[in-house]
């Protein structure tokens, strides 16, 4: 790959990527809330690349419920503000930030020290872990494997630590063989998966793509949609069925502008959301609306979710070398964060 397009050498990272899961299990150890006080519930406050394991653990979690695995339901919230919500105040709150310098996480994590909360950080240093050792709150050390690594591709040392933390607090099963098996099948898939990405964002050039899934693959249509716009630096949107057959839809009667749609199609989905993956796909093809059903691949939930973004990452990724810009920078983000400052 020509070095003057990725620099940072993004690929690698997504190929390295499934080792993650299990340094991640590693690095969170033992480490607990030190008094458990019989919560069911996390909070995790993070932004950006920080913040998409949350919506893809709460994914996982369902899938286990769903299975029987666990004792009782676990709920997952999402926190992406300065302030606390009140699911916050009954939960273990998480604060992840890749950098440690995240200024919305840390100004929601001095309200959890304030109101004497639960509390674990994770981070590779920053403010995040300086709070942690001045107030004695576990700490989850994050690495950075090379120069330029990104957040957003951290995802599997986050899932890995939280659900280590999980099982630590007694609220899921210790299921690291399934994490590490899920692991070995995404290794196995890499190349099938790059090819298949390739060939995808040739699809997806000069258009606005747009990711729709059932409601239980809902947040990784949304990652999908993220990777879109920090990887290839261009606008994506995502949906839901069945929700968007009864509005967003009809936009597509006056497009304006050339679009791209990609269906995440989970074949063990409700029978009556399935038919709405045909027929709504053939109702956009009518309206001139290209149309790429991509069927959730693997024996279980951990494999299609990963493997679905794997995926995500290599058509990304290969698309903004089609662009000629470089997938690793965010650069508007930190032109924001230095204007903010």
């Amino acid at each position: 790959m020509n070095k003057d397009q990725d620099p940072s050498d993004f690929r690698r990272m997504i190929l390295e990527s499934p080792n993650q899961f299990s340094e991640g299990v590693r690095l969170a150890g033992d480490i607990r809330f030190s008094s458990n006080p019989g919560f069911r519930s996390v909070t995790i406050s993070g932004m950006g690349g920080s913040a998409l394991p949350g919506d893809i653990f709460r994914t996982y979690l369902s899938d286990l419920d769903r299975r029987g695995l666990l004792d009782a339901p676990v709920s997952i919230f999402q926190n992406r503000f300065y302030e606390l919500p009140w699911e916050a105040r009954q939960s273990l709150n998480v604060f992840a930030s890749y950098s440690g310098n995240t200024e919305e996480t840390i100004e929601s994590f001095r309200t959890a020290i304030a109101e004497h909360l639960p509390a674990i950080g994770i981070s590779s240093g920053g403010k995040i872990e300086e709070i942690c050792l001045s107030e004695g709150i576990p700490h989850i050390k994050l690495p950075i494997p090379y120069p330029n690594f990104q957040p957003r591709l951290g995802t599997g040392y986050f899932f890995g630590a939280l659900y280590q933390v999980l099982v630590n607090e007694g609220l899921v099963p210790d299921l690291k063989d399934e994490l590490e098996n899920g692991a070995e099948y995404l290794r196995s898939r890499l190349s099938e998966l790059e090819a298949a990405g390739k060939a995808l964002a040739k699809i997806c050039e000069g258009k606005t793509t747009v990711i729709y899934a059932s409601p239980r693959y809902g947040s990784i249509a949304m990652v999908w949609k993220i990777k879109f716009n920090e990887n290839a630096k261009t606008t994506a949107f995502w949906n839901v069925f069945p929700e968007l057959n009864h509005n967003e839809m009809v936009g597509y009667t006056l497009p304006k502008g050339p679009f791209q749609v990609i269906m995440l199609r989970d074949p063990e989905d409700h029978p009556k959301n399935l038919k709405r993956f045909e027929v709504t796909s053939g109702l956009l093809r009518e309206q001139g609306i290209p149309v790429e059903i991509l069927d959730m691949e693997g024996k279980n939930v951990f494999n299609r979710v990963f493997s679905s973004l794997l995926l995500a990452d290599f058509t990304t990724y290969h698309l903004a070398l089609a662009y000629g810009i470089d997938p690793t920078p965010v650069a508007l983000v930190e032109k924001l964060k230095k204007m903010l400052a």
